[in-house]
């Protein structure tokens, strides 16, 4: 793949120099209410070329291709246009004009970075995401975003689906909506599953690798997901989008909009549901969701209110599949079986199940059931022609369980006593429990943003918000019946999380070529958790930390054709729920800090885009998992002194003709521990062996991520596109022991679609998505752990396996 890297670089290098042409552009942008110039505005000239104003409002283009014929401009706050370029040699001033049209792109421009910040980020564009969108979730939509690597429990990319950005997971992901957080503030996690189709809503999303810029909610510890769904369409609309594919997947949706009433007001609905088997047995989703957004477009000020819910309803496929029948090894197999002392019913699955398909859960309501609604205020006020000022307030509901058969266990683990029958005491039973999670999350946000029009434009924001969230459970049904009443609660317990966040950034033009950006954050964190856990423990949590996040980068444009940048960000992160819940005592556990060093190189010319970043995060008191189970058996994470990751990655657009363009990326990196102590339970004893690997790997953090999208357009609508994928090996926890590993994985994807343009429609589209397109076997995910028992040592391994070659097709209506 170095290789293939190389040819990479040299393609953009070699053929962007030979595309360069012959014509030179240039003028000016300005206000036209004051005339004012206006720096820092976005020119783009084609599918490759851009750049932006000077300090005086100008602009210029070098070597442009003659068949290129319009250039087009926008700024935040301004109505864009498209400017033929043959106008610009009698009329060479461009005047833009102030609207609240664009103010949906207001609020999220203070929580966004841009090229004068300096940091490594990637839009998709709400025409990439259709492209894709056949029913599959939105982490398997941005599958094709430099350093992401997908997964998804039940294989076929709906229902439990998650992401990772450089090795980082999920709950290290910053997740905004709308500049809204959206993480699970207890978990930190963002669950997919809760906003089905979402993407059907979504206008646009950066991925910003790294710390990035500071934003609301957890901070950022590998990347963040900044999505907008707020989109101005001037004219009614109506789509019909409808898709089908292997494991009896289906999605329908359905959206409308008002279009501009009364030049103020828009209104926007989408309705939407989901369902599969899935892959894996009996991993079945059910999934239904809907959008509902009103806005309000005065001169000065703009309102929206949004209002969207998920509901789901998901065949657990949490366990995996063991190593032994992942491999198809039957003498491992019945080993496994022996050793975990499996049931006849158990054994006979684990024995006849298709390796790849294999799902331990066989009760048939072993599913998890939750709903989340979310409510959504959002304001721009225009104060002056410099300054804007942005104020949201959000409120999240969200409620439910997962359902669970429970062989033999002890009554008194309950709260139930025993069952006397006769001179029998029954201390043991069959139950079905549930799991509870019942929520509140509400908060605020805001925004005073400056832009002088010259040299400096700067924000001050922030927010707060706090969750409160019930954990509890019920048995609902015993095998043998006590004095337990139906519903019996047996463990409550709370959490309240508080967060505080204030931040200030700035841009400021040194010269017309020379960008620098400052930002600094505070955030302050409160934890109080009380009650008891599952395990019938006492919780007792009452902490509050205390964050102060530095940023800078530098920019500079060499001419129209491309950029050099630099940056260095601190990120501070606090533990997670269960970091203080499962902590041992006298070990309570401590922030995380990320130091992020990121620098690189944008090339921009008439058929080539190619950028390159190198990036060093130095971490301090990483949260790993040390493989060490606490007194109830739960897996504890430690923080572990220092680890980092280090890395490379280059991404490149080449439009090799009319008809051909090819979107790549790849990435090298390296991600260790310095030093990595292993702690081995041994049950004969009860006490842990420990064991010193001194420098170890990174879990889940392959040194190579690679991801390739070779398009070809015939005309009339029709294009063909093949998608590549390729994954390097990944451990599954910190000892860089080779048997404990997912293996690599190139994966090949093909989607054709045709658009056509009835007289009765504005557009019938019809796609059809052949994924993995070669059957290759592979699993995405998995999980490791290991005791010594009888002078011996056990290590079990477990996998989700991935689909092999399965299909969607698509059906969309546009009216």
């Amino acid at each position: 793949m170095r290789k293939v890297a190389a040819c990479l670089i040299f393609a953009c290098l070699v053929f962007g120099g030979q595309l360069s042409a012959q014509k030179t552009v240039s003028g000016k942008v300005s206000d036209a209410d004051t005339r004012q110039p206006l720096p820092g505005a976005t020119v783009k000239a084609g599918q490759s070329r851009g750049t932006t104003t000077d300090e005086s409002g100008r602009f210029y283009f070098n070597n442009l291709l003659p068949d290129i014929g319009t250039i087009e401009v926008s700024y935040v706050g301004f109505q864009p246009v498209t400017v033929p370029i043959a106008e610009l040699e009698s009329r060479p001033e461009i005047l833009l004009e102030r609207t609240t049209f664009t103010a949906d792109e207001v609020i999220v421009s203070a929580t966004r970075v841009t090229d004068r910040t300096g940091m490594a980020y990637t839009n998709v564009t709400a025409e990439a995401l259709k492209k894709q969108n056949l029913g599959q979730d939105l982490p398997v939509l941005l599958n094709f975003t430099p350093s992401m690597v997908t997964t998804s429990d039940a294989g076929a990319g709906v229902g439990y689906t998650g992401m990772r950005i450089r090795g980082s997971d999920a709950t290290r992901i910053n997740m905004t909506i709308n500049g809204i957080p959206y993480n699970d503030p207890e978990s930190q996690g963002a669950f997919f599953v809760n906003m089905p189709d979402f993407a059907s809503s979504v206008s646009s999303i950066q991925v910003q690798r790294g710390v990035g810029s500071s934003t609301n909610g957890a901070g950022a510890f590998g990347a963040t997901v900044n999505i907008n769904t707020n989109e101005f369409r001037r004219e009614a609309y109506a789509e019909l989008n409808n898709s089908f594919g292997s494991f009896n997947t289906w999605k329908h949706t359905v959206k409308v909009g008002s279009g501009l009433l009364n030049d103020k007001f828009t209104f926007d609905a989408r309705l939407s549901r989901v369902k599969s088997d899935g892959f894996v047995d009996r991993a079945s989703s059910d999934l239904k969701s809907f959008y509902l957004s009103g806005a309000y477009y005065g001169k000065r000020s703009y309102i929206r209110a949004n209002v969207f819910s998920g509901k789901e309803r998901t065949y657990q496929a949490w366990n995996g599949v063991p190593e032994a029948k992942f491999r198809n090894d039957r003498e491992g197999i019945l080993a496994y079986i022996r050793r975990n002392e499996l049931n006849e019913r158990d054994a006979d699955n684990l024995l006849n199940a298709n390796p790849r398909t294999y799902n331990s859960y066989w009760y048939e309501n072993e599913t998890d059931n939750y709903q989340q609604d979310q409510y959504q205020l959002l304001t721009s006020h225009t104060l002056s022609s410099r300054w804007t000022l942005n104020l949201n307030a959000f409120y999240v509901r969200g409620a439910g369980y997962y359902e669970q058969y429970r062989e033999n266990n002890k009554l008194s683990d309950y709260l139930l006593p025993p069952v006397i029958m006769g001179n029998d005491t029954i201390t043991r039973s069959d139950l079905i429990r549930q799991r509870w999670l019942d929520n509140h999350y509400y908060g605020t946000t805001f925004s005073l943003d400056y832009n002088s029009f010259k040299k400096l434009s700067f924000s001050f924001g922030g927010g707060w918000n706090q969750f409160d969230n019930d954990h509890y459970g019920k048995v609902i049904w015993a095998r043998f019946a006590s004095t337990g009443e139906a519903g019996h609660r047996y463990y409550f317990g709370k959490g309240l999380k508080s967060d505080l966040n204030l931040y200030a950034k700035a841009y400021y033009q040194l010269s017309p070529a020379f960008n620098v950006y400052g930002d600094l954050q505070y955030r302050r964190v409160g934890y109080r958790v009380d009650g008891t856990d599952n395990d019938l423990i006492e919780l007792k949590v009452d902490t509050q930390l205390n964050f102060w996040n530095p940023k800078v980068g530098i920019n500079y444009d060499i001419e129209d054709k491309g950029s050099v940048y630099a940056s260095f960000s601190v990120g501070n992160r606090e533990p997670n729920r269960n970091d203080f819940v499962d902590a041992q005592a006298g070990h309570i556990p401590t922030h995380e800090t990320l130091y992020d060093w990121e620098a690189g190189y944008r090339l921009r010319l008439n058929k080539v885009v190619f950028n390159t970043n190198l990036y060093f995060m130095d971490y301090r008191n990483q949260l790993v998992l040390t493989g060490q189970l606490n007194d109830v058996g739960s897996a504890v994470r430690v923080n572990v002194p220092k680890s980092y990751r280090a890395g490379i990655e280059l991404e490149a657009a080449w439009a090799i003709s009319k008809q051909f363009r090819w979107n790549a990326n790849i990435a090298f990196s390296r991600n260790r521990i310095n030093r990595f102590t292993e702690y081995v339970i041994d049950y004969d004893t009860y006490e842990y062996d420990v064991i010193d690997h001194g420098q170890t790997d990174i879990s889940f953090s392959p040194n190579i991520v690679a991801g390739s999208q070779l398009s070809y357009s015939f005309g009339s609508g029709f294009e063909i596109s093949l998608l590549t994928k390729l994954v390097g090996k990944q451990y599954l926890d910190n000892t860089s022991d080779d048997t404990r590993r997912l293996d690599s994985y190139f994966v090949n994807d093909l989607r054709i679609s045709r658009t056509f343009t009835p007289k009765w429609a504005k557009s019938l589209e019809v796609t059809a998505l052949v994924n993995n397109l070669f059957d290759h076997r592979y699993a995405s995910n998995g999980y490791t752990y290991g005791f010594n028992t009888g002078g011996s040592h056990v290590q079990e391994n477990f996998y989700f396996p991935q689909a092999g070659t399965n299909f969607l097709v698509g059906l969309n209506l546009g009216f």
